[in-house]
């Protein structure tokens, strides 16, 4: 009779919220599994299907030291519940799987079902979409620094340089050869901080983004015509493009910067040695993703994905925490600003960017938001 109730007049009619059991779990966004005796799988929601990218069926079917790998920390949190009968959360925990190709990042949480004994309830939460706002936070607070740091530069340096600069030309003229060489070598390195300092001034434009509708493809078209025509020259370049992405409201110029760099990263990750090497551009809608914009109470919706996809070397796991902070590179003579200012602009468009990177697979995803209605229909008219 478990729920099911009678009616006066002899029928039954189903209980509203245990009819809606099944469906609110299968409709819950993150993998449920119920782990029984002998670490059977007794249960899996649709979110958990996808996850480890099998049937609910064929997870039913199995145990769970069948789908995860050995000694997962999965295994031993379970077992920690079974023997307790107390809930147990574990934090950035790597999971890994014969059907994954990299771990996955996520935070466990297990607790004891008290109708069914020995039996423990799952939910693992994905950690990539919740680091990415926290980190895209992160990355708008060092472009902030780096805008001040660059209006002083801009004032309490150049100045001076060109001071030592001039002195360094007059000692030229009275000096001998042997003294010349040092004096030139002032002048080399005067400049080259100049330069420097120029690339940083770019951080402190804080006048307001001039925004109109932008085709995203038609900036992705334009840099791949740079990259086949320069850098990317042995390099195949793959497009896998949602005809039907609505424009991106923005400055046209500012993300062309934006991807050329990104493009030229790639490139410069396959390297010129390689044969096989690919960058993929993409582009694809993907809805439900939003970000609550700082000082204001508004969610600002970001659809649209942008993706720029290498199979070169992938990037060092230690530098992946700071990959978007200023002066962090792996270049021998890269000074560090080129992903601050991607990840500026973008911040400047309302967007975030991210990065996932495995040996021979590294992806830059830029998330934006889409031209308002009016300004669509009038892009597209």
């Amino acid at each position: 009779m478990s729920g099911w109730t009678k009616k006066a007049n002899g029928r039954r009619h189903a209980e509203p919220a245990q009819i809606e059991a099944d469906a609110l779990l299968s409709a819950l966004p993150h993998p449920l599994l119920v782990i029984g005796g002998g670490l059977r799988i007794d249960y899996a929601n649709t979110a958990a299907e996808d996850f480890f990218q099998m049937s609910a069926g064929v997870l039913c079917k199995r145990h769970l030291t069948d789908v995860v790998a050995f000694g997962s920390p999965l295994i031993a949190l379970v077992e920690q519940v079974q023997r307790t009968g107390t809930t147990v959360n574990e934090y950035g925990v790597e999971l890994g799987s014969f059907r994954f190709e990299a771990p996955k990042l996520v935070d466990l949480y297990g607790g004891p079902l008290p109708e069914t004994p020995g039996r423990v309830l799952i939910m693992l939460q994905q950690r990539s979409m919740a680091q990415m706002i926290e980190r895209q936070l992160t990355h708008r607070g060092a472009a902030r620094s780096v805008s001040a740091l660059a209006a002083v530069l801009a004032h309490e340096i150049k100045n001076p340089l060109s001071g030592i600069r001039g002195a360094a030309q007059l000692l030229e003229s009275e000096r001998t050869d042997g003294d010349r060489t040092l004096t030139q070598l002032i002048c080399a390195e005067s400049d080259r901080i100049c330069k420097l300092v120029d690339r940083m001034e770019i951080f402190g434009d804080e006048r307001p983004l001039q925004r109109e509708p932008v085709n995203i493809h038609d900036v992705l078209d334009h840099v791949k015509q740079i990259a086949r025509t320069g850098f990317a020259r042995q390099i195949k370049i793959v497009e896998n493009y949602d005809p039907s992405l609505p424009p991106v409201p923005g400055s046209r110029d500012k993300l062309i910067q934006v991807f050329l760099n990104l493009v030229k990263n790639a490139a410069e990750a396959i390297g010129e040695e390689r044969a096989d090497g690919q960058i993929t551009l993409a582009t694809s809608f993907r809805p439900g993703v939003r970000l609550s914009v700082p000082g204001s109470k508004a969610r600002v919706s970001l659809p649209l994905e942008i993706a720029v996809e290498d199979n070169g070397a992938g990037v060092p796991p230690d530098l992946m925490p700071h990959l978007f902070d200023p002066f962090v590179t792996t270049k021998p003579s890269g000074t560090g600003l080129g992903l601050a200012l991607v990840a500026k602009i973008i911040g400047d468009h309302g967007g975030i960017i991210e990065c996932d990177s495995r040996p021979r697979c590294t992806v830059f995803r830029a998330l934006m938001p889409m031209a308002e209605t009016d300004t669509t229909q009038t892009a597209r008219s």
